[in-house]
């Protein structure tokens, strides 16, 4: 080696050393040479400059480590958006730690804690944050929801085929659909459910009621009710199926009258329209009643092709605004096969959604008469985003307008002529509103 020592340089002694009986032997180097100690010089030195070097690294890598479990810590629980999504006014870091504090003193002292379900605890998080926009029409929906919700669109669910509704603070059957298992079942207009399964429904939301009576197809539910007139309660059983709703339905009056119902606005409602559209044209039918009444809404694009049998082209159906100004129109495209028959546009309180941007883009461009009440007032739009596990959120993105630029949320669109629909109206089978409307449409043909 470059750096052996030369042994002829190097003088061994060898000592001995007594304690007691025992010997210890130890060899001792000395007298190296001027070379020799220059050249075992450089060599401690390059072992010293390693060990140094080595010794920086680590320090800095133990100091770096530590330091960044700090800062990971810290970030985890104080997220700055400075270029995210959000950004509130003043720009201020959001504390995220006192969410894991609640959630660890649920954890840790909640009376029921093994009961604690973390996912239901999750979309309760997330529920509770739409909510704090202030907008109701914001939502997050579970799988569950998120598959009633669709099936709602569609147009089909499984249940009992019935309209619900809350009559006097007790749950009644508006109307049982035609050939329905409720129908077959005996339920009738008028019954009052005060029992699903062996619970009171005395308590119990229309929400909550619904999603007991509904269940999957070829499953009972038993209903405790009482018909009217009767002094005394029965069970009725009946076997859920699937059920198929029509979005649109029509009638033809007498003096060449069309009297078409839009129920809501779902997949299918475009179709169902389009096919009633043909048959008004064949039948040479004079004038069209429209009855948006209690129609929530739903799909946009439903809304605006069914304008577009009604309207010219070219003509603003709706205008949506978003969240940055940027306003855009959508103008009618053509198939105006209606555009030139009489009509007139019931509505009530329960107009709602697409049923505004409808009923607001035939008075607007085609002078249409709205009869009955003033509408709900839902001037924004949603969009429906699919998450993991089969969740959804519904976000509202853009807010609307009439052709005429009306901005209607909360305040709603006042009807031309307004009609009231009274409790024993209701009661009575009689429809004030509808009478007008045919007396309105009349005087148009005539």
């Amino acid at each position: 080696m470059e750096d052996q020592l030369d042994q002829k340089n190097i003088e061994i002694k060898s000592v001995q050393m007594e304690k007691g009986e025992s010997k210890i032997a130890y060899t001792e180097f000395s007298n190296f040479s001027a070379e020799a100690e220059k050249k075992n010089r450089r060599l401690f030195n390059k072992f010293l400059l390693f060990f140094f070097i080595l010794f920086l690294v680590g320090g800095s890598y133990w100091f770096g480590y530590s330091r960044g479990k700090e800062v990971q810590i810290k970030e985890s629980s104080i997220i700055p958006f400075l270029e995210s999504s959000i950004k509130n006014e003043t720009n201020k870091d959001i504390d995220f730690s006192i969410y894991w504090k609640v959630w660890d003193i649920l954890k840790e002292k909640y009376v029921d804690k093994n009961e604690l379900d973390p996912q239901k605890l999750i979309y309760g998080s997330i529920k509770g944050m739409l909510a704090a926009t202030g907008d109701p029409y914001s939502n997050f929906f579970d799988p569950k929801e998120t598959k009633d919700f669709s099936q709602d669109m569609e147009g089909s669910f499984e249940g009992i085929g019935a309209e619900l509704g809350m009559k006097d603070g007790i749950l009644t059957v508006i109307a049982p659909l035609e050939d329905s298992p409720s129908q077959k079942a005996g339920l009738r207009t008028g019954d009052k459910i005060l029992k699903v399964e062996d619970k009171s429904t005395m308590d119990m939301s229309i929400d909550a009621a619904v999603d007991m009576i509904r269940g999957k197809k070829g499953t009972d539910v038993k209903l405790t009710v009482l018909h009217e007139g009767d002094q005394e309660t029965k069970e009725v059983i009946v076997t859920r199926d699937k059920i198929e709703i029509k979005s649109v339905k029509m009638e033809m009056k007498e003096n060449g009258i069309a009297y078409v119902k839009i129920i809501k606005f779902s997949d299918e409602t475009s179709k169902e329209f389009s096919n009633a559209a043909k048959e008004i044209i064949s039948s040479n039918m004079r004038g069209i009643i429209i009855d948006l009444r209690n129609n929530p809404g739903g799909y946009l694009d439903k809304a605006v092709n069914i304008a577009n049998l009604m309207i010219p082209k070219g003509k603003i159906i709706v205008s949506e605004e978003d969240n940055s100004g940027k306003r855009d129109s959508v103008f009618s495209t053509g198939g105006d096969k209606l555009s030139s028959t009489p009509a007139v546009v019931l509505i009530n309180e329960g107009s709602a959604s697409a049923s505004e941007i409808l009923a607001g883009a035939l008075r607007d461009n085609q002078n249409i008469q709205l009869i009955g009440k003033k509408t709900f007032g839902k001037g924004s739009v949603q969009e429906l985003i699919n998450l993991p596990e089969k969740a959804s959120v519904k976000i509202t993105v853009a807010k609307w307008l009439t052709p005429n630029g009306d901005y209607i949320m909360e305040k709603g669109i006042n009807p031309d002529i307004e009609v009231e629909l009274s409790n024993d109206d209701y009661d009575n089978n009689r429809d004030p509103q509808l009478d007008k409307a045919l007396e309105i449409i009349k005087e148009k043909i005539e």
